[in-house]
């Protein structure tokens, strides 16, 4: 049997994805969210290998150069999120599925390099984004404004994931993303390495 695949969910800030992955976490306990590693500070509350793995910005670029992300993203903010390649192993290792919630750079790039891996992009209309954007009211007018105009671009790259679910409506979209990862595990479990 050919290993279990990685789950990437990906999409425009606003589109549901997180909301969505603890949906489907609920639904499907095989599946385990990978813990993202930042330099951004701890709040109060997160726990270190919780919310994320938290490293200062020189461990951050020692284990970059040390090959131990698969993919990782500098922000404006000039804060970096990755992904260890440790914490596939260790989701492997329990016996359980990797889901990774990533923008759509980092959701190419664990395509391109993670065999058996499965694009999902989270859509939603732009007015519906933007609507979420200035209710989640955590970013200034300005901040909207930018995540909107990425938006539109990430929009426009949705045909590239392997499948694009719109979300619109939160239960009909955790439900079609149940149907799209248990169809994408069955698959799996079918086809010989």
């Amino acid at each position: 049997m050919s290993p279990a695949p990685v789950i990437v969910v990906t999409g425009p800030s606003g589109a549901g994805k997180g909301t969505l992955i603890a949906e489907l976490l609920r639904r499907l306990p095989q599946l385990e969210h990978a813990v993202s590693a930042t330099t951004r500070e701890q709040r109060p509350g997160e726990v270190d290998g919780r919310e994320y793995w938290f490293l200062s910005p020189e461990e951050f670029e020692r284990r970059l150069r040390a090959g131990d992300f698969l993919e990782y993203r500098i922000y404006v903010s000039g804060k970096r999120y990755g992904t260890l390649h440790s914490e596939l192993e260790r989701i492997k290792k329990a016996g359980r599925v990797c889901v990774l919630e990533l923008e759509t750079v980092g959701a190419m790039t664990v395509k391109r390099s993670v065999p058996g891996t499965v694009t999902i992009f989270i859509s939603a209309s732009v007015a519906e984004l933007e609507r979420r954007l200035k209710e989640r009211a955590t970013e200034t007018h300005t901040e909207i404004g930018e995540r909107l105009r990425l938006a539109r671009e990430q929009l426009e790259q949705a045909g590239e994931f392997d499948h694009v679910i719109v979300n619109d409506e939160l239960e009909h979209a955790a439900d079609e993303l149940e149907r799209v990862v248990r169809r994408e595990l069955a698959l799996a479990a079918t086809i010989e390495p």
